[in-house]
């Protein structure tokens, strides 16, 4: 006989990814941007709701702003559910964060492609991780000129880094939200593949935030 699931212990749980989800899906890009009265950002250059492709707007204040709302979500999703429901179930909030900022069901399952949310979930519950990743891209970055080979390196390097600074549960968790993001960004890897992604400073399709 299949063991029954013990709803009052799951329900903290199902809570945690809910309200994870929910706040990920906030799609602070396309918010921003009506607000200040320019067109709608999924009409421009990629079509991404994220700070790259607000940037495409000419406004680097809207971008900052977005970048800002899209990591500040993720923070708030870990924290809030920590608080309310316990670490084990921040864990939970976590995956529902990127996938709601990636899949948000408010503009048919079309968002970002997650980095920014990323960085804010390592803020909420690793934040020496969180600064690795920083360093990391800015490193790659400067040397590269190719914002999402940088996202995806820092990316790559977070499971093994939160492993080393005694968080394998973390790990563990991050290795899957990386892979995630990998997914999300294999028109990218494509593209720098074939030598044809555009570098930070060039408008062309680049990496969503």
């Amino acid at each position: 006989m299949p063991h029954s699931i013990d709803w009052p212990l799951a329900l903290p749980y199902a809570a945690a990814l809910a309200i994870g989800y929910l706040l990920g899906s906030i799609p602070f890009g396309l918010i921003l941007t009506r607000c200040a009265g320019r067109q709608d950002i999924r009409s421009i250059g990629s079509g991404n709701i994220g700070a790259t492709n607000v940037l495409r707007t000419g406004s680097k204040g809207l971008a900052a702003a977005t970048l800002l709302g899209d990591v500040l979500k993720g923070v708030a999703a870990v924290l809030t559910t920590r608080y309310a429901f316990g670490l084990d179930a921040a864990m939970a909030a976590a995956p529902g964060a990127l996938l709601g900022h990636i899949f948000p069901v408010w503009l048919g399952f079309k968002g970002g492609k997650g980095v920014a949310t990323y960085i804010g979930l390592l803020i909420g519950l690793a934040w020496p991780a969180a600064v690795a990743f920083c360093l990391i891209w800015l490193a790659i970055a400067a040397l590269t000129r190719y914002s999402s080979l940088a996202g995806l390196l820092a990316s790559a390097a977070m499971p093994p880094a939160l492993w080393f600074i005694g968080e394998p549960q973390t790990a563990i968790l991050f290795l899957f939200l990386t892979a995630l993001l990998w997914i999300m960004h294999h028109p990218n890897i494509a593209r720098l593949l074939a030598g044809t992604e555009s570098k930070i400073g060039r408008s062309a399709p680049t990496a969503g935030l």
